[in-house]
């Protein structure tokens, strides 16, 4: 492992995004240190829970910063003027997080491998976003990252659609007519309201992709109800689903009935809800941490105000939020 002192970006990054393997636990802990040592938030942080940076010799001994955190302060480690300002949703009159970014090609590279790893190359595929909550406001990164997917497309109906869903029943229909592979991510009530108007034939090469998030427009579903109600309208089997945030830059996916993988350079931990500093075993309910060593230049140690469930095969669930959690984000349903 490098010194704390001679801690190197470009090397790190190499490593997590260039390497067949690397060790996930030594990683994390090279950057904790780094970013103990230079994002004072952070460093503040774990001082108040009375954290020894020099007895952490594993995951389960970071400190995980309250996601709150990103509302109420500038969570950067390094001093940079950032490339872009991500920030969460909310209603009117409602504090919401920012996530500043130094390095927009980290982002870039973070997203594009970790869908690429479960996906095969977006290139191939016709990119349809169907995310009117997103795109009514600035600094949504999930819009960033769905244009970028738009762009990286060589298919020419790839795009954005918000009320012309008249074009996208047509899009979709001529795409499976050809048995063209397809991604339609979408928030969950512009999906619902899609197939409120148009049900779609059976297309092999379609991907409908729910990114959770109701925003009060309609009814909260269970996962469950969702996905049958999906299924159904779009003629499909399986209904996948992107798990993502504001504060992270590397995202979560699920083939099917909600069950998550992550990439390699990401991890997830469930910790007790009466209890943070106290970690779950596989297959109970607790509080969901984030590891994400794509976070370089913010905070990759996220404490969320998600429940789940991890299992053996590091897989897991999302079954809802705490009570008090602001609603925001995405994968919002309750369980």
């Amino acid at each position: 492992m490098q010194s704390k002192s001679s801690f190197s970006e470009s090397e790190f990054l190499a490593s997590i995004f260039n390497s067949m393997s690397f060790d996930f636990t030594e990683k994390a802990i090279e950057l904790f240190h780094f970013q103990y040592l230079h994002n004072a938030t952070y460093q503040n942080y774990c001082r108040l829970v009375g954290c020894q940076p020099d007895k952490v010799n594993s995951l389960e001994k970071i400190p995980f910063l309250p996601i709150s955190v990103f509302k109420t302060h500038t969570v950067v480690t390094g001093k940079f003027e950032a490339e872009a300002k991500f920030s969460s949703s909310g209603t009117s009159g409602m504090q919401t997080s920012q996530h500043l970014v130094k390095d927009l090609s980290i982002y870039e590279t973070s997203f594009t491998q970790g869908f690429e790893s479960f996906y095969g190359d977006i290139k191939e595929y016709c990119v349809l976003g169907l995310l009117p909550s997103y795109l009514e406001r600035k600094g949504s990164s999930l819009i960033y990252m769905v244009n970028d997917f738009i762009q990286k497309s060589t298919h020419p109906s790839s795009g954005f659609f918000l009320n012309n869903t008249k074009e996208l029943h047509q899009i979709l229909t001529d795409l499976q007519s050809v048995n063209q592979k397809t991604l339609l991510i979408g928030v969950s009530f512009g999906l619902l309201d899609f197939i409120d108007q148009y049900t779609l034939p059976h297309h092999e090469n379609l991907i409908v992709m729910e990114t959770g998030g109701m925003k009060g427009r309609r009814r909260e579903l269970v996962r469950e109800e969702l996905h049958e109600h999906l299924n159904k309208g779009f003629s499909t089997h399986q209904i996948h689903s992107e798990y993502g945030m504001t504060e992270l830059l590397s995202q979560a996916y699920s083939k099917a009935n909600g069950t998550f993988e992550t990439s390699a350079w990401m991890n997830v931990l469930i910790r007790q809800q009466d209890d943070p500093f106290c970690f779950v075993g596989h297959g109970k309910t607790g509080a969901i941490n984030i590891i994400d060593l794509a976070n370089i230049h913010s905070c990759a140690f996220i404490q969320t105000d998600d429940l789940g469930k991890k299992y053996e095969d590091q897989s897991f669930e999302v079954l809802g939020r705490f009570d008090a959690s602001d609603v925001r984000g995405c994968n919002l349903m309750l369980m």
